[in-house]
């Protein structure tokens, strides 16, 4: 018996989140069929991050028990012969028995892509904002959401994405980082922090962007960060943007160091050249 972590990128857009459900396609639910049929098991298999409909990843991370005698590289390649092409393992390696993609994590990284143009290529990959955007209102809106504990207003109470060890009604989070840049024609928010609640990265944007677009007064934001409210559900930004950037495991700041796992931060990014998708899924090749 072998643990495994596979790291794997996919665009969501097909897809009604990570987690299986029945009569429902998922990335989960397609991951899973293609390791039955690789490896002639079922295990259970655990993700760092579970994504919502629609949303991508760069970087999510797998893990399972496999008692198959595949080597990795077998397991990548047969993997990815059986997989969509909108699903793609970048690699696999073996993890120690205590090994959980979700469980070990010490922080996530969300990527967030607001495009200010139309795009021909990559509409799936974007919210197109089509409004003058004030991108001082973002910058002062990202710093207000860097220093705040408490997420009630933000997220759907109960529901808690990728967790460990928390109470699952629990609305706090520890942001670790929360800030937005430009790249061009993208506005760009990322957020790293030790857990996220269900909807909570896309809520967080949709409100900084109304903000930003005077839709609403930038001032609501603070009020919604220390009183609860219900108004910034209706202002979820669309799932299309949304990227699960990273995963790391070790000690994250301002965390105790684990004794099991000292040292510092091992983050799983894409490989070094990789390049944030900007239209459809590409066609595999096998690897030589």
């Amino acid at each position: 018996m072998r643990n495994l972590k596979v790291l794997l990128e996919y665009d969501g857009t097909r897809y009604s989140g990570w987690q299986i459900q029945k009569n429902a396609r998922t990335v989960g639910g397609a991951f899973a069929e293609a390791l039955a049929d690789v490896a002639r098991e079922s295990p259970p298999i655990y993700a760092a991050g579970r994504t919502d409909a629609g949303v991508h990843a760069a970087a999510q991370v797998v893990s399972f028990r496999l008692r198959s005698l595949l080597t990795t590289r077998d397991l990548l390649e047969k993997l990815n012969d059986r997989l969509p092409a909108d699903i793609n393992v970048l690699h696999v390696e073996p993890a120690p028995m205590e090994f959980h993609a979700r469980h070990s994590a010490s922080a996530r990284t969300y990527r967030y892509q607001v495009s200010r143009r139309r795009t021909a290529f990559g509409k799936r990959f974007v919210w197109w904002v089509r409004a003058p955007i004030d991108v001082e209102v973002l910058k002062r809106s990202a710093q207000l959401i860097a220093r705040a504990k408490d997420f009630r207003s933000f997220a759907e109470a109960g529901r808690d994405d990728d967790a460990e060890g928390t109470d699952p009604a629990s609305t706090r989070c520890r942001i670790h980082e929360a800030a937005w840049v430009e790249e061009k024609d993208l506005l760009v928010f990322r957020i790293r922090a030790d857990r996220f609640l269900w909807r909570m990265v896309r809520r967080l944007t949709g409100t900084m962007v109304a903000a930003a677009t005077k839709k609403i007064d930038p001032a609501s934001i603070e009020k919604w960060l220390d009183q609860p409210s219900r108004e910034p559900a209706a202002l979820t930004a669309p799932p299309s943007g949304l990227f699960l950037e990273s995963v790391e495991y070790g000690v994250a700041p301002g965390r105790p160091e684990r004794p099991e796992r000292p040292g510092r931060p091992t983050r799983n990014e894409p490989p070094r050249g990789f390049r944030r998708p900007t239209g459809g899924p590409h066609r595999k090749r096998r690897v030589p």
